[in-house]
């Protein structure tokens, strides 16, 4: 997937009612989908990227200011899977992240705490049910309705479908 196919998953869930808007990307890397949030999200507005590996964060934050300046980056190094410090979030992203979690159903239900209501949760995933090594626990668009609807969230709908040569394909949706 290049930079076009991820602007294209996430831009049917770019919602915000608050000018600037504050989201989050956990698990962020080195910034692939942040840097397709921050062209979705446009000048002033203010990301947090969270993501246990500082070296990546300052790779992805460095790479953002050069292509949007205007962008506010808020690298916090720290592993999502244990309490996080964030302010309310217009949205949030994890693309690629919530497969390495055996049992993603309470941080689910702790992420929808840093989200204004209304606020999407959009998540980018493999459509299997079963992984391998690299993306040990993918969960399909099916599964994902089903853990959003326990975490307390409504409306999931399916933003987008990518081909990919690893497990044969990519989601993105969107619960609110």
């Amino acid at each position: 997937m290049n930079h076009d196919d991820h602007v294209a998953l996430l831009r049917p869930g770019i919602i915000s009612a608050n000018m600037p808007p504050t989201w989050a990307d956990l698990g962020a890397g080195d910034g692939a989908f942040t840097l397709a949030l921050a062209e979705l999200l446009g000048n002033d507005a203010t990301i947090y990227t969270v993501d246990r590996d500082s070296r990546a964060l300052a790779s992805g934050k460095d790479r953002l200011a050069r292509a949007f300046p205007a962008v506010n980056i808020m690298p916090v190094v720290a592993d999502f899977r244990y309490p996080l410090d964030l302010p309310p979030l217009d949205g949030l992203v994890m693309a690629n992240a919530l497969h390495f979690v055996r049992d993603p159903q309470s941080l689910i239900h702790q992420f929808r705490a840093f989200l204004r209501p209304g606020a999407p949760f959009i998540v980018v995933e493999y459509n299997v049910d079963r992984g391998n090594h690299w993306a040990p626990f993918p969960f399909t668009f099916e599964r994902w309705g089903e853990m959003a609807r326990q975490a307390g969230f409504h409306n999931t709908r399916l933003l987008g479908r990518r081909s990919s040569r690893f497990l044969r394909e990519i989601y993105a949706a969107a619960s609110t």
